[in-house]
Parts: C-alpha cells; structure tokens; sequence
C-alpha cells in the first residue's frame, strides 16, 4: 500500500482533532485515506476533485463496503483536501505580500521562497525504482528511446506513467513474459471498469504501443476488438473580452502579463513559458514560437502590450546582471545545448522572457542557476484569479488560446488563416471553433456573378 509522507499525516492528525473527529474512529479515517492514496496511484484518475471522491467510492462499493463506510471514507478524503485547500491559502497570502512590498524586479526573485522546481525528468516516473529490476530497466530504456526521438519531456513523462500503471496492473508480471493479450486486458480495463475518456484511452494505446515496439520490440497486435471509449464531440470553452479583461484585473506581475501574451498571441502554454528574448522582433512586430514537434511559426506581437513586454525584457537583463556579478553562472540551458557551446559568453546568452527567480544547488558542477516560470505557477495563480472574478466557467491556460482563435474568426479572419497562427498541421484541427461562434448564413443563394465586385 501506497505510503503517506509523515508531514502530510501530522497535518490530517491535526485536522481530524479540529473537526472533533471521535477518537475511536480516527484510525480508521486514516485507514481510508491510506485508501485513497493507494487508489489515486493505481488507476487514472482526473483532476477535479469530486470526481474523484466518486471514482473512489464505486471502487469501494466495488468491494463490497458498505454504505456506512463509504460515507466515511469520503467524508476522510475530503477532510484531506482541506489541508491542500489550507496550503493554497498560504501561498496566495505569502504572494500577496510579496506584492505589496516589492517592486515587480523583487517581485520575481522573491518567488523562489515560494515554489520548490522540480526537474520534469525526475518526477516522469522511469527513475523512481519499483520492486522489479526488469521493468526499472525497461523504463529506462523507454526514456532512452524517447531522448533518441527528441520527443518532448511531457511526452516522456506521460509513457512513463502509463507504463508505471501497466506494470502495477499486470502485477510485475516479467516484461519478457508479456504478450498483445496483456495490452487488451489492460486497455478494456480502462474503457469498462474504469469508464476513462476517449482521448485517456488513446492516450494509453500510444503510450503501450511505444513501450512494446521500442523498449520491449515485441508484436503489438492490432486490437480491433478491444472495447473503445465513447468518443463526443468536443467544443472548446471561450471567455469574452469582457471576462478575459475581469480576468487580468486579478493577476498580478508577471502573470498577467504572460495571459496577455496567450491571448494577444495564441501561443500555448508551454510555448509561453519557453520564449526567449532573442524570439522577440520588434522591427517587423512577429514573435517566433516553438511549437509542438519542434515546428517553429511566427504569430504578430500585439501592440497593445509593447510596453510592457519592453519594461519585461530590462527586468530579465537587470536579473542577468545581478546573477554575473555575484558569480553565478548564468542562466540555465536545455538538453545538451551548454555541451554544445561550453565556451559561449554568460553575458550573452539568451535569457528566459518569464524567468522565475530560483537559484537551485547543481551538486555536480557546484554552480548555481535560475530556472524559467514553471507551468503550475502560473496554472494555480490563474485559478484564484478566475474564482476572485466570480467567472462560472472552468479557466485553464489553453482557454485563451482557444479564446485567440474564436475572436478571430468573430472578427472574419480567414480559417487557415488562424490555423497558420495556430500552427496546426490539418485543417480539421481549426474547424472545431466554427461550433463556437453563430454562423451567419445568406437564406437565399446567389450567383457570384451577381455579387458586387
């Protein structure tokens, strides 16, 4: 069973005493919550919470519990979530008084107090050893095949967890051993028992279908009948200008200026957090963003916020300034690219544009390094600002590029148009926001000869 982190029971202890849980039933509140961790990493589970609670308490009827336990295992699980909805509080007060006395250039470096970075690679699941050797060095395997590939760290990260969950659910079954059969079981698993989405199910048949093909080379099969999750058509949820403006009055430096930039630009959100000041060409007024599959395109930078992407770009070289002159080394690379160039100038590197001011000990090298905004910064500062707006919409990061795509097309922008901005491969891609806007159709057809020139 899955263990839980000591700080983390302390705090549930702490919670249950406030909450004037019965002594004798704390024990198994615990219980439950034990329960719950071991459910949440066996199985894919979403990210809303009471989605979860229900998943969890099929589970539970699943096995036979009654409905008595049932009621109290939820009622633990959510006496759980008080404590992360306690850790948020803290943050956002912390925030806010890094606001109130700092200048924005303070402001930036200061929020290293506030979020520990983790590295993508580490938490992808192939480095954390199992209790099987064989499937530890099947994964790093995987990861090697991927790195091969250039494919991206959330790509890695995203195999790597599927395969983790089809070791778990195969029970360690000896990779030699395994078989198309395995894939079937495990993939009807998640479209009956688990009821998961159509996209999560296709998400795990290209993660399975790559552990087979390149780290295990087994025959994968073609699994024409294996049950498949319903599929629905999905439209994109849009914000108004109205709500976006609401939006951006509760977000402060730099995040607002990073929602400005996924809006003006309809960059996605990674490809936000990863600009560069050398990406910028004030000139001819186009910002070059690297997309998905290292495809590179050029989207207009909006005039609007000139300004202020300007004043961003002396913050960043203020902060560059400041890391030279107390010794540090820079700024960090990806990949291998400082293997490349070892001997390139440290005042000339091209700095992150949204730089998130954290100096994190490199044990090998013994230097030091600043590390880029990190998604779920922005991610957790634009859920408080939505819930402060009092929008009934669920908000995420890629809102405002769907919100992007939508304007244009109200403002009669051609379609491949905005699929060039986008930068989409097909077509069919840009089609799905025509469901977004009303179509305004003529009643009666005429000859295009007879239209005015």
């Amino acid at each position: 069973m899955f263990a839980i982190p000591n700080a983390v029971m302390n705090q549930y202890d702490a919670v249950l005493r406030t909450r004037e849980v019965p002594t004798s039933q704390r024990s198994d509140y615990k219980k439950w919550l034990r329960f719950f961790y071991d459910f949440c990493a066996k199985y894919p589970v979403p990210d809303s919470r009471p989605e979860r609670v229900r998943l969890f308490s099929e589970k539970l009827r699943a096995k036979k519990q009654t409905e008595a336990q049932c009621e109290m295992a939820a009622h633990a699980v959510s006496l759980y979530f008080e404590i992360q909805k306690q850790v948020i509080n803290m943050q956002e007060s912390a925030e806010m008084a890094v606001r109130q006395q700092s200048t924005p250039l303070l402001a930036a470096s200061s929020q290293r107090a506030l979020y520990q970075l983790k590295s993508q690679y580490s938490i992808a699941g192939y480095q954390e050893k199992s209790d099987s050797q064989e499937w530890d060095d099947v994964l790093a395997k995987l990861a090697g095949e991927i790195k091969v590939r250039h494919y991206s760290r959330n790509t890695l990260k995203t195999y790597a967890l599927w395969s983790r969950q089809f070791q778990r659910f195969l029970k360690n079954k000896p990779p030699l051993e395994l078989s198309p059969v395995d894939v079937k079981a495990y993939l009807t698993f998640l479209a009956v028992k688990c009821r998961v989405a159509a996209s999560t199910q296709n998400q795990a048949f290209n993660a399975l279908l790559f552990l087979y093909r390149h780290a295990l080379q087994k025959d994968f099969g073609r699994h024409t009948d294996i049950p498949r999750a319903k599929k629905s058509l999905y439209i994109p949820m849009v914000l108004s200008r109205t709500e976006i403006d609401t939006i951006l009055k509760q977000l402060y430096y730099p995040h607002n200026l990073v929602v400005k930039v996924l809006f003006g630009c309809g960059l996605r959100l990674f490809e936000c957090l990863n600009i560069r000041i050398g990406d910028f060409n004030f000139e001819a007024g186009m910002l070059l963003a690297h997309g998905k599959g290292k495809k590179d395109r050029t989207v207009p930078i909006p005039e609007s916020i000139l300004p202020e992407l300007k004043a961003q770009i002396e913050v960043v070289g203020r902060l560059h300034d400041k890391d030279l002159a107390a010794g540090y080394d820079g700024v960090f690379m990806e990949e291998d690219i400082e293997k490349k160039y070892p001997n390139a100038p440290k005042e000339f590197i091209n700095q992150w544009f949204f730089p998130l001011k954290t100096l994190t000990k490199m044990e090998e090298t013994g230097q030091m390094r600043r590390y880029h905004l990190h998604e779920s910064d922005l991610q957790r500062a634009l859920y408080r600002a939505v819930r402060r707006a009092k929008i009934p919409k669920r908000v995420t990061a890629h809102t405002f590029r769907h919100s992007f795509a939508t304007h244009l097309l109200q403002a009669n922008y051609d379609i491949r148009v905005i699929q060039k901005l986008l930068g989409h491969s097909s077509l069919k891609t840009t089609m799905i926001y025509t469901h977004c806007v009303p179509v305004r159709t003529v009643k009666e057809p005429r000859s295009p000869l007879d239209l005015a020139a």
